[in-house]
């Protein structure tokens, strides 16, 4: 074997290295296809599908933030159809797992994506937006009650044979409550955090700076909260946990590892540099190489308290 072994397994998805890209920031894949080998990533997660194409919200959706980013994108994408058409047969000519993050407005929009889903080739797993609003109970979002969190997983889980994430928000009184019920409802593993609802004012004109009003905060400076949420959940539930959250180089990485991740999803830091994700990829390398690691498993979970 040349260098030390950076292959992990999680819920049943096989990657080469432990670095995956985040929905929504990573566009489907070929948009970075000109900048690097998209062979060399763990996993890429592609933009949240629909069913039917979604327009999104009205600009402005992005803005800049001490640290990070505020974005009220509103989910859109083309809609699974034209991404099987047209997105999909490129994804397949890779040597990476491409996983399909999924949204709905209710729980049988969820179902109805994953059983579609589920017959097509080339996907290796499904990540569950738990974030959207249920149009049924008043536009909470799915994933801050445990219940409906439950009812949603087990719909899909009901639906698919294939690799099923959870990706939870952390815009809830107790994390861990939520990664429970959706182990519980057959998730084969978490990804966290989504984005942190926030906003920002332009004083100057005296209005929010999002059309949308408020949006999520990515980036930097959201990384202590999801670092701890991650370990939280860690000790919480025994399938596997994938960190997000201001992950920018490799030692941000590193540190969710070793509170307990199992892989990690790179995602602002695509925006700032859009090679983030191999330069990862090669710190981890390095850092497990100059540490005489020899397999990257062995750092996993390895925080001494």
């Amino acid at each position: 074997m040349n260098g030390p072994n950076l292959a992990v397994e999680v819920g049943g998805i096989f990657m080469k290295n432990p670095v995956m890209t985040a929905s929504g920031t990573f566009g489907y894949g070929r948009e970075f296809a000109s900048l690097f080998d998209l062979n060399r990533l763990g996993a890429i997660v592609v933009k949240g599908l629909s069913l039917k194409a979604a327009p999104g919200n009205p600009p402005p959706r992005t803005v800049e933030t001490c640290g990070g980013m505020l974005n009220a994108i509103g989910l859109e994408n083309v809609g699974l159809d034209a991404f099987v058409r047209d997105k999909l047969p490129f994804l397949n000519a890779l040597d990476t797992p491409v996983i399909l993050n999924i949204y709905g407005q209710n729980t049988s929009l969820y179902a109805n994506l994953a059983e579609r889903i589920q017959d097509l080739e080339g996907i290796a797993g499904i990540e569950v937006n738990i974030s959207c609003p249920n149009v049924k109970a008043g536009g909470i979002a799915f994933g801050t009650d445990p219940k409906t969190a439950f009812q949603v997983t087990k719909a899909v889980r009901q639906k698919t044979k294939l690799p099923l994430i959870v990706k939870l928000s952390p815009n809830v009184t107790d994390i861990k409550a939520i990664a429970r019920s959706v182990e519980e409802a057959g998730a084969d593993a978490v990804s966290l955090i989504n984005t942190i609802t926030a906003m920002a004012v332009d004083v100057e004109s005296r209005r929010p700076k999002l059309a949308n009003i408020v949006g999520g905060l990515s980036g930097p400076a959201i990384k202590p909260i999801a670092l701890r949420m991650v370990w939280e959940t860690t000790q919480a539930v025994r399938i596997p946990v994938i960190g997000i959250g201001g992950i920018m180089d490799a030692n941000d990485a590193l540190e969710f590892l070793i509170v307990g991740a199992r892989a990690i999803q790179v995602g602002t830091a695509n925006f700032v540099n859009p090679r983030a994700t191999v330069e990862i990829a090669e710190g981890l390398k390095s850092y497990l190489s100059e540490n005489k690691i020899p397999d990257i498993n062995q750092l996993i979970g390895s925080l001494e308290t």
